[in-house]
């Protein structure tokens, strides 16, 4: 990846979005805090450059590698994470899931009215999409991801970006019949939606 965004720094190659599936693992962003990795001994633990906290990433979960020259899209970091996470919420729309932001965290967020309240009264609240990313030279690179139908139980080894009061859900739990392939088509339409023409996509 790294290499890929040095080729589109110097001009070599075109921009490109790369989708793809890990195998169990949690990944450690540059904000990350000791005590929210708290089963340590649960899956391999992989340091990146992106922003955040720790994350995770399994099969049934959709990475999508986002290497972008945000200098030619208005050079705004806030405008462009923007536009990443309205890329997921319309992907989401297409399967009548209505996903949000909150201002303090990260990610898109649905309501989970079933559930009980939070501690302070709340309707529960669920995070279905991590978005961390990184620029240099203003080419983006790591990116978002939308949960499919990973194994929701494999969070339970971190504190997903650092927030302990809400938990984590996927199209699959909320009840939608939806596939990868579906899931990817959703991503390539939406995408052009937000950004405009489609770059290399590879996966």
């Amino acid at each position: 990846m790294e290499a890929r965004v040095a080729a589109i720094s110097d001009g070599t190659a075109s921009e490109c979005i790369w989708l793809v599936e890990h195998p169990p693992l949690y990944t450690a962003g540059t904000s990350t805090k000791a005590a929210d990795l708290t089963d340590p001994d649960r899956f391999d633990v992989f340091p990146t450059k992106r922003g955040g906290q720790y994350t995770y990433h399994g099969p049934g979960q959709r990475v999508a590698y986002v290497m972008l020259d945000v200098s030619a899209r208005g050079r705004d970091v806030r405008c462009f994470v923007r536009q990443l996470e309205a890329w997921i919420i319309a992907t989401l729309a297409r399967f009548n899931v209505t996903g949000e932001i909150r201002d303090g965290r990260v990610g898109v967020w649905v309501h989970r009215p079933e559930k009980a309240p939070t501690a302070e009264g709340n309707t529960a609240e669920d995070k279905i999409a991590a978005i961390g990313i990184r620029l240099r030279k203003w080419i983006s690179f790591h990116g978002i991801s939308i949960n499919l139908e990973p194994d929701l139980t494999h969070f339970d080894g971190i504190v997903p970006c650092g927030i302990t009061e809400h938990g984590v859900t996927s199209l699959v739990d909320l009840g939608l019949p939806v596939t990868m392939d579906d899931l990817d088509i959703a991503l390539r339409d939406s995408f052009t939606e937000i950004f405009g023409e489609m770059p290399v996509l590879h996966g």
